[in-house]
């Protein structure tokens, strides 16, 4: 509550009052408590955003993937993905450099897993292979992308030699 305290004070020479105010806070801050309690209890808190990703079981061996359904994507430096379908030595769909967003690496992937879709009548298999001069992000990008085309068979995997020469022959490494 505000209260105004008037007393009479002398100093010096004149007779003056000297008036002094008090405003107790008390209320003030037991709203100003309340308030900041009620928005901590009412705001959202931002939930992480991870994707889930399914790791196969190892009790039940598959047995070997057929070339004809697998699609190899290296990651190089740049910015840059080289792509093929079957093996490096014999590829059916032959190495190609492409770039990332919905006019590269996801229209390939589309395009592909229909194919395979087609001539297998069975989903696709995407090998991921990050070089040594690909950054992070281009992994994250890669499957963001195997995310939003629904690829639901891929795995990351070390590059082997082979696919270090094509990046080098490609100009990606």
């Amino acid at each position: 509550m505000a209260e105004l305290n008037s007393s009479a004070a002398k100093t010096g020479k004149h007779n003056r009052k000297r008036v002094s105010t008090r405003v107790d806070l008390t209320a003030m801050v037991d709203l100003a408590f309340l308030l900041i309690t009620f928005f901590i209890l009412t705001t959202t808190l931002s939930k992480p955003k991870t994707m889930d990703l399914a790791m196969p079981v190892h009790d039940t061996p598959e047995g070997p993937v057929p070339a004809s359904r697998t699609m190899t994507v290296c990651l190089g430096k740049d910015n840059k993905v080289i792509y093929y379908l079957g093996e490096a030595a014999k590829p059916i769909i032959a190495p190609t450099v492409i770039s990332y967003g919905k006019n590269g690496i996801r229209k390939v992937l589309l395009e592909t897993a229909a194919y395979v879709k087609k001539t297998t009548g069975k989903d696709m298999i995407v090998l991921v292979k990050p070089s040594n001069t690909s950054v992070y992000d281009n992994l994250v990008n890669t499957l963001d992308e195997l995310n939003i085309t629904k690829t639901q068979r891929y795995a990351i995997v070390d590059i082997p030699s082979a696919d270090v020469d094509l990046l080098k022959k490609k100009g990606v490494y």
